[in-house]
C-alpha cells in the first residue's frame, strides 16, 4: 500500500516539474501511524515530501526544481488514482471481491487468533473484552454537533473513503516549524496529559480534536483499555519509518542532498590519517547524551554533586575490569542500600512482661 501511495505522489511531482520518471527523483520520509485520536486502530501514512524533483544530470550531479503546492483538483485526481490502484491490488491478492452492486473484502481471519479479534474491535470502535463485549465504546458528547461544510478549503482530497491532505508546508529556513511538524507526525499513540481515571475507576481519554457529533471523550474499562493498547502494537521487526527516493538508504544521490553527506558511495572518511583533524558537521545526528537530555531531560554531561562539566576519561568494556572497579567502590564507600530492603526481623514479644502487667491490674 505504501509503495502505491509513494509512486503516485512521486510521479505527480516529477511530471509537474517537467520530467519523466527516468530523468528525476523525489525525496520523502514516511511515518506509519497505527492509531487514531480515540486509541482506535487506524493505519495511515504521514509523508514528508520535498516539494520538487531532483534532475539527474549526465555527470551524476543533481539539480533541484521546485514545484507549486497541489491544488484541490490535483489532490482529488491523486486520490482517484490511489484508490483505483489500491482496489486493483487488493483484488489481485484475492482480498477484494466486486459484483454488480458493491465491493467487499474477503479476509480469512482465524477465529481463534486473539490479536485479530482485538484489532477488529479496535477498528470498529467496539469493546473487545468483558461483559460488554461487542458493544460500542462509551463516549461523551460535551459540545454541540456541527456539519463539515468546509470541504475543499484546506487542500484536502476525499473520494470513496480515501483522503489526502496536503495543507502543511515549511520553507527552507523554517527549521522550528519543520521540527514541530516532525514531532507531530512521530508522536506516540497515548498522550498522558489527556488520560485520566474517573471516580468509578474507568479510564477516560480526551480526544485531540472533537468529532463532528460533539464527542470529546471516550471511556474504557481498565481491561478493555489494555486491549486497545495491545491492538496498536505492530508486528515484530516492522519498521514504521521509511525513506524514499533520494533519501533512501541505498540511494546513490543521498550524499548530495543530506547535510551530513551520509549515504552510499561516500568516500570522505576513507584515507584520513590519524593525526589529521576531522571536521564535524554541525548537522550530524545527535549523540546518545544529547538524545537522553532531549527526550528524558537527563543530562549526563553535568555532575550531580557539584554541577560542573563531566569529561570522559575512558570507555571500559571488559566485564572483569568493570566488576573489579565496582567491588573496589563497594569496599571504599560501602554497598548501596536497597530501596525495597525489608527491615530487620523483630524479636517476639516479652510474654512475662505482659503477664506481669495483667496481674498487677488484676
Amino acid at each position: 500500500m505504501l509503495g502505491i501511495v509513494n509512486r503516485a505522489i512521486s510521479t505527480h511531482l516529477i511530471k509537474k516539474a517537467g520530467f519523466k520518471a527516468a530523468q528525476a527523483q523525489v525525496g520523502a520520509v514516511t511515518l506509519i501511524q497505527r492509531f487514531g485520536s480515540a486509541l482506535n486502530l487506524n493505519v495511515h501514512f504521514h509523508m514528508l515530501f520535498i516539494d520538487g524533483a531532483y534532475q539527474i544530470k549526465y555527470n551524476g550531479q543533481l539539480r533541484f526544481h521546485r514545484v507549486k503546492a497541489a491544488t484541490t483538483s490535483e489532490l482529488n485526481t491523486l486520490v482517484v488514482t490511489i484508490s483505483q490502484r489500491v482496489a486493483g491490488h487488493l483484488e489481485r491478492q484475492g482480498l477484494l471481491v466486486r459484483d454488480d452492486k458493491s465491493s467487499y473484502l474477503t479476509l480469512d481471519l482465524q477465529a481463534d487468533d486473539a490479536m485479530n479479534q482485538l484489532q477488529e474491535h479496535s477498528i470498529t470502535y467496539r469493546i473487545a473484552v468483558g461483559p460488554q463485549q461487542g458493544r460500542k465504546v462509551f463516549t461523551l458528547q460535551t459540545i454541540p454537533s456541527w456539519e463539515d461544510d468546509d470541504f475543499g478549503t484546506n487542500q484536502v482530497g476525499k473520494i470513496a473513503g480515501f483522503s489526502l491532505h496536503a495543507g502543511v508546508a515549511t520553507k527552507t529556513r523554517e527549521r522550528r516549524k519543520l521540527e514541530r511538524l516532525c514531532r507531530y507526525i512521530s508522536r506516540p499513540a497515548v498522550s498522558e496529559k489527556r488520560l485520566a481515571l474517573t471516580s468509578q475507576g474507568k479510564v477516560r481519554y480526551q480526544l485531540k480534536t472533537p468529532y463532528r457529533d460533539g464527542t470529546t471523550h471516550v471511556i474504557f474499562e481498565p481491561l478493555d483499555f489494555m486491549a486497545k493498547l495491545a491492538a496498536l502494537v505492530p508486528k515484530p521487526r516492522v519498521n514504521l519509518t521509511r525513506y524514499h527516493g533520494v533519501l533512501a538508504p541505498n540511494s546513490k544521490q543521498r550524499i548530495y542532498v543530506t547535510p551530513a553527506k551520509r549515504g552510499k558511495g561516500n568516500t570522505q572518511k576513507q584515507g584520513v590519517k590519524a593525526d589529521e583533524p576531522v571536521q564535524v558537521d554541525c548537522r550530524q545526528s545527535m549523540t546518545w547524551a544529547e538524545r537522553l537530555k532531549r527526550v528524558f531531560n537527563i543530562d549526563i554531561t553535568i555532575c550531580s554533586r557539584c554541577g560542573g562539566a563531566v569529561s570522559i576519561i575512558a570507555c571500559i568494556e571488559d566485564p572483569a575490569v568493570i566488576n573489579k572497579i565496582l567491588a573496589h567502590l563497594d569496599v571504599k564507600f560501602g554497598a548501596p542500600v536497597a530501596v525495597n530492603q525489608l527491615p530487620e526481623p523483630r524479636a517476639p514479644p516479652q510474654e512475662k512482661l505482659f503477664y506481669w502487667v495483667s496481674t498487677r491490674r488484676g
